[in-house]
Formats: C-alpha cells, structure tokens, sequence
C-alpha cells in the first residue's frame, strides 16, 4: 500500500513536471530576445524556461507573463523573436534601457495581449497601424522617443481598452479624440502629456462615459475648452496646462460632480469663473495660474470643502477678498492669488484654516496690518505678502518670528518707507530659527542692517536690494553658516569689502561643511518668481520650485562701497555670480579670482579699478557675462581667450584698455605687473641707478631710432616702448617713495 503511494506521488510530479515545462520554440525565442541585450545578463540557463526569473507559463508550457520591469536591460529590443510568444498575455519591459522600434508584425503576432508595458525605455519611431489584440486593456508606451501622428486606425480593436498611457514622446499631430468612438466604454485613463500634439481637441471625449483621468498638458494645442468633456460625468482629473487653450470654462463643469483635479495652468482662458464651481464638492485641486480670468471669486467657492490647493497665479481677478470666509475650508493647505487685482485686508477667516502650509497674496492692493490671528497657522512654511500697502513691518516681524515653520518670507515693497526694524526694535529676539528665504527688496527701508539677522542660522537666501539702507556691510554676515545668496545692491552702504564676507562657510570649498549643509532637495510649497533682471529671477514667468535652482550670489551692485576687492574673495570657490557694479572700488582686479571656477557671472564695471586684466581669467571656462567697461584698466586684453568672445561695450570706458574685440589694436605691447603686485613687499630704497639707466637708454634710443618713427611699420612698436618706459620711470619715481613712507608710517 506505502509503495503504491510513492508510485503514485512520482507519477503526478512526473505529470506536473511534464505540464508546467516550457515549449522549445518559447525558449529558443526568450533566448534570442535575451541575446540582444548587452547587459545585465539574465541567468536564464535551465532547461525549463517557465523557471526563468520573470516567465510564466500556463499549464500546456507556453509563455503567458513576460515581466522584467527595473532589471537595468540594456540593448535593443528584438520584436521577431518576442513575436513568436503567440500566448503572451503580459509583457512588461518597463524602466530600463532598451531601444528600437515597434514592428508590425510584433503586434499582428501577440493577439492574445492584454497589458503592454514599455515605458521609461529609449524606443524610438512611428507607432504601427493598430493595436496588436482586441483583448488589449492597457498600454504604456511612456517616456520613450516615440514620434508621428498616431493612426486614426490604432484603436479600432480597442474595444476592451481601459487605460492608455503615451506621456513624455514626441507624437505630433492631433490628439486622437476618436478613441472614445471605437474604444469599450471602460475607457478610464487617457495621457497624451508632454508631446507635441497641436491643433484643437476634437469632440469625442464625452463618448468616454466612464474616462476618469484626461490628460495633454505640456503640448500645442489651441482652440476652445473643449465643450463635450462635460458629459463625461464620471471623470475625476482634467489636467491640460501649458496649452494655448482659449475660452471660458463653462457652468456645464457643474456636471462634473466626480472631479477633483482641474488643471489648466498657462492657457489662455478668459472670462469669470463659473458662479456653481462651488457644486464641486468633491474637487482639492484647482490650478488656473497665468490665464486671462476676470471677476471675482464666486461665493459658492466655500461650499469646496475638500479643496486642499488653490492656484490663482497671475490673472484679472478682482474684488474685495476679505468678504469671503475661508473658514469652511478646513483641509486647504496651498493658497496662491499673487498678481491679481484683489483688494480689502487680509480675511481673518483664513487663519481658521489650520492646514495651510503655503498663503501667496503679493501683487494685488491689500492694505491694513497683519493680524497677530496668523500665529495660529502652525504649519505655515511660505508666506508671500509683497507688493501690497501693509503698514507697521517691526510689528509684522514681531508677530511672524513666531511662526515657527515658517521657511520662506516675501514682503517685498509691501511695507513702503519705513524703518528696518533695529535690534532695539526686536530686544530678545529669538524667533525665525527654521527662516531659509527673507526677502524685504523694493521696499525703500532706511536704517542700518540690524544685527538680529545674524541670529537666523538657517537662512539660505537673503534679499534687501533697492532700499534705502546705510552703514557699512557687517562683517557677522560672513559668520551665517547657510547663507549663499546675498542680494544687498541699489543701497546706500558704505566702507569696504569685508574680508569675513570671504569666508562664507556655504561658498568655501570645505567639503566636509558643504556636505552637511546642502539641502538640495528642499521644494518651496510655492514657486518663487520675480521680475528682475539677473540671478535667479531672470523673467517673470519662469518659476523656481527647489532651492537647487537658486545659484550661488553676492551682488552688491550700485552702492558706495569703496576701497580694494580683497583678495581672500578667491576662497569663495562655490560662487557662480559676482555683482560689484556701480561702486568706487579702487586697486587691481585681484587674480584671486582665477580661483572662482564655478563663476558664471562677473561685473566689475563702472567702478576705479586700474591695472591690467588679469590672464588667469581665462581659466574660468564657465564665465556667461563678463563686464569691467568704465574703469581705469589698461593694457592689452588678453588674447587667446573666451574673453574676446564677450561685446566690446564689455570692455568701454577704459581708454587704455586694448585689443579684440575692442576697435583699438594699437597700445603697448606688454604692461607691467606691479599694478598687480599689491601683495607684496616693495624695495626700501629708490633705485635711483635704474632711473639714471633708463633715462640714458630713452635718450639713447631716441637717437637711434627716432628717425624710424617716420616709417609707418615701425611707428606703433615705438610708441608701445615709450608708453611701457614712462609707466616704469612714473612707478619707480613715484609709487616707491610712496610705499616706502606707507611703511614707515606703520612702523
């Protein structure tokens, strides 16, 4: 009986071994697919295919799954040899690197397909006429470089389709509206984003009876909102921004009950909001930044109460905001309605809102003060009050220094003429211990940089520019362990440039110190944007979302800061921009600045500086702009190098200042290096020997060779000799009896 048993086990595990082994022709066809790849190997070695990591079989032993989504697959892919799994249902190939096109007879020959997943691959070329099996329920041919108008055809047997994913390619042509005529009616997902489509958006979509997810953002496409996607009444996420879409947003989106993504920034849609948007009670985000909307905001907005983000960037609309009552909505967190033409003060009611992370308010005409009520916002990181007519700042920086999360503070020109709050103002100050960003530019503040500021450790970003602020730059400034970005120009500072200033621990090669400070990951809760001319806010519409897109800044442009440019300024070795324009800097440009290799901007300009160029700034290989014009430098400037690939107006107001690309060529020919020499001890005496030899040799020259002054080709080398011969008597004439009193005077 016991025998019988065993006998019996082995047999069903021969039969089971039997059943579950994989067809030859399956394996000869994995094993070619898998000799196209260059790398990882696959280890697909056994006997039985239906073994191999990521293969499944059914029972008769063909290839039903197909799945190696993150294997680090490099090569092309070969779709004869897959076209031979006539079985597969599954095929995943998702997030590696594998390249090539898809063939037709790939999809004729996988008719029993049910999900195709290439994305984040390199497949490249034209889709192929039609979709490879009428059982197809889901295909993801996103983030590769895919390109063509797709096929009116492709989704004729589509009939089973649900979700159709061609993101982030190159497809151009029109969006393919018609795959809600021939698809099933459980079509839920739709991407057509980041292609090139253009053209309007033919009707078809409200065909979609149960499309859940539309999106075709970050395209071409023009004409109206479409009209028939409101019959598509199940759907919960419409996101086309960065279109040039036209038109109002019509009170049909009231149909819409189910949505809760409405995203159509950067268009160009007009007219007022709809009066019932507040019937979509199910909606959290609603995105229309930079459009053309006009009007107030509807009342029925409070009856959203599941609203967590409101993006109203840069539009028309207008009306007294402190009518609404924000309270009911309880789960906001993002509010943005900067550069709008709101008026009234700042609604109490949005202080109820304890979720808010993020109140965006600059650009529109709210006045009054700000409510101590806001110190209630517990999670509040980025407040941008700007450009408004609020009064009382050493009140308002009172109140926000206890707004213990809070990141980010803009109050730009919202606080016209006042005072910089002074440390008398702000005694026993210990707040702002979480500040990244504090921005009070444009603001016309007179007073001193209060020392209070020294104590915000973690600021990253500090900007005080066109204001009115006296007194020297502080040296404590030098001592912030996170600062990177300074911003202080169009003031009225004085004294020097202080030399702890060149020891920024965020701008100081230590890569030990740099390691633990930068936080590159760091995202605003909104985006920063100005309308200034250089750095990080180069246009108005260009928006920085992480602190990794801030670059590396002092800018100290247009004030009275005098004296030489240290040479300790070589140490900053992370900084990227340079700004001491429009300033009474004397001396040399120290060739310390060789040193700045990451240096992208650099303006000198309309200061005192003498002496030559440097050579060594030819070593900065990632210099954009470059301007010392309007100083007293002389010489010739350096050849040879990318600083002739920079306009001449670079270089003007130095009248012996010469060679490409400014006009005058002619100069002398090799200036001398003592203007550069400033760190260095001089001679104690005068040598009077080398004055007497070379007044001799001048006289001397002069009698030989004075008579070939006449003849043009000899002309310009003697002026050159005659010009470097007076500069070296004028320097050992004057400049040594000079330093050698300097020194006695320190002893």
């Amino acid at each position: 009986m016991a025998h019988g048993f065993l006998l019996f086990l082995l047999f069903s595990c021969i039969i089971s071994t039997n059943i579950h082994a994989c067809k030859q022709t399956e394996r000869s066809s994995l094993l070619s697919f898998a000799s196209t790849l260059s790398s990882p190997p696959l280890n697909w070695t056994s006997l039985d295919c239906c073994r191999w990591k990521g293969i499944t079989c059914d029972q008769d032993g063909w290839v039903t799954r197909l799945l190696l989504p993150s294997k680090g697959l490099k090569g092309g892919i070969s779709p004869f040899s897959l076209a031979n799994l006539t079985h597969l249902t599954h095929l995943n190939l998702s997030h590696n690197s594998l390249y090539g096109s898809l063939e037709t007879q790939f999809f004729l020959s996988l008719n029993q397909l049910e999900i195709l997943d290439l994305s984040y691959n390199r497949l490249f070329g034209e889709l192929p006429l039609s979709l490879p099996s009428i059982n197809i329920r889901r295909v993801d041919l996103s983030s590769n470089h895919f390109s063509g108008a797709i096929p009116s055809s492709f989704f004729q047997q589509a009939s089973n389709l649900t979700s159709f994913n061609v993101s982030n390619n190159t497809f151009t042509g029109y969006v393919p509206s018609s795959i809600c005529l021939h698809s099933s009616p459980s079509l839920r997902l739709l991407d057509f984003s980041s292609n090139v489509f253009s053209g309007n958006l033919a009707p078809g979509l409200g065909k979609c009876s149960k499309l859940q997810v539309f999106r075709a953002g970050h395209n071409n496409l023009s004409g109206l909102f479409p009209e028939d996607i409101y019959n598509a009444t199940k759907i919960e996420e419409i996101a086309l921004p960065l279109n040039s879409l036209h038109g109002a947003i019509s009170d049909r989106i009231a149909n819409l009950t189910n949505l809760a993504i409405l995203d159509l920034y950067f268009n160009q849609l007009n007219g007022e909001l709809p009066h019932n948007l507040g019937k979509l009670s199910k909606l959290k985000l609603l995105t229309l930044d930079f459009n053309n909307l006009e009007g107030s905001l509807p009342q029925s907005l409070i009856n959203c109460t599941n609203l967590v983000e409101l993006h109203l960037l840069n539009n028309n609309l207008e009306g007294d905001i402190s009518m609404l009552d924000f309270s009911r909505l309880s789960q906001l967190t993002k509010l943005d309605l900067r550069m709008n033409n709101f008026s009234g003060t700042v609604p109490v009611s949005l202080y109820s809102c304890w979720s808010l992370k993020a109140i965006g308010l600059s650009r529109n005409h709210l006045e009054g003060q700000i409510q101590a009520e806001i110190i209630s916002l517990k999670s509040l990181s980025f407040l941008c009050f700007g450009h408004n007519r609020f009064t009382n700042l050493t009140g308002a920086m009172k109140i926000l220094m206890s707004c213990k999360s809070l990141h980010v503070l803009m109050l730009d020109g919202a606080f016209k003429g006042e005072g910089m709050p002074s440390d008398d103002d702000m005694v026993d100050f210990d707040g702002f211990q979480n500040l990244r960003f504090l921005s009070l530019f444009n603001s016309d503040l007179t007073g001193h940089m209060p020392v209070w500021l020294s104590k915000l450790k973690n600021l990253e970003i500090l900007r005080l520019d066109f204001n009115q602020i006296t007194g020297p730059i502080p040296s404590w400034l030098g001592t912030m362990p996170r600062l990177f970005h300074i911003y202080l120009s169009d003031n009225q500072f004085s004294g020097e440039f202080p030399k702890q200033l060149c020891r920024l621990p965020r701008l100081v090669y230590e890569p030990n110190i740099s390691s633990q400070l930068d936080d590159t990951s760091y995202e605003f809760e909104l985006p920063i944007f100005s309308s200034s001319n250089f750095g990080i806010f180069a246009k108005q519409t260009v928006l920085q979302q992480k602190m990794s897109s801030i670059p590396a800044m002092i800018r100290l442009s247009n004030n009275n800061i005098s004296g030489y440019i240290p040479a300790e300024i070589g140490q900053l070795h992370l900084l990227r921009l340079l700004f001491l324009d429009s300033n009474s800097f004397s001396g040399v440009i120290p060739d310390q600045i060789s040193n700045l290799k990451n240096l992208e901007i650099l303006n000198l300009s309309m200061n005192h500086l003498s002496g030559i160029i440097p050579s060594s700034l030819a070593s900065l290989n990632f210099l954009k702009e470059f301007n010392v014009s309007y100083n007293n430098l002389k010489g010739l400037i350096p050849t040879g190098t990318q600083l002739q690939s920079f306009e001449a107006s670079a270089f003007e107001g130095n009248p012996k200042l010469y060679g490409a690309p400014l006009p005058n060529k002619c100069g002398p020919n090799k200036d001398m290096d003592v203007d550069n020499k400033n760190n260095k001890d001089v001679e104690n005496v005068i040598p009077w020997f080398y004055i007497f030899a070379a007044s001799g040799f001048l006289v001397g020259f002069w009698g030989v060779c004075g008579s070939l002054v006449i003849n043009k080709t000899w002309r310009c080398a003697y002026f050159r000799f005659i010009d470097n011969l007076q500069d070296m008597l004028l320097y050992v004439m004057i400049t040594f009896p000079l330093n050698r009193m300097k020194r006695m005077l320190r002893g």
